[in-house]
């Protein structure tokens, strides 16, 4: 499985968020390739992803970017909260 976490520069906030998907998926006893990218880079680093976590204020730029694509975008509220990201994944990937 292939997740993308992105931020509108592809620094900080990307790679704070995953990380904690990282931590997400070890409690959920899962495991993916947790990725971080920027919103220009976002179509060629979700190509083959199954989810793309982002903010809630970047969720349509992230949907114009990546076009028609079968990857699900879930909107992280507060990237530092580990347990809010976990119940988005596992109600995600069932």
């Amino acid at each position: 499985m292939r997740i993308v976490a992105v931020c509108g520069v592809g620094v900080g906030s990307s790679a704070i968020l995953k990380v904690n998907a990282e931590r997400a998926l070890d409690k959920l006893g899962l495991t993916a390739d947790v990725s971080a990218s920027d919103l220009a880079s976002v179509a060629d680093a979700a190509a083959d992803a199954q989810v793309i976590l982002t903010s809630t204020e970047l969720a349509d730029r992230v949907r114009e970017a990546i076009g028609r694509s079968y990857a699900e975008i879930i909107e992280v509220v507060n990237y530092f909260d580990v347990e809010e990201i976990g119940e988005k994944l596992e109600a995600s990937l069932g």
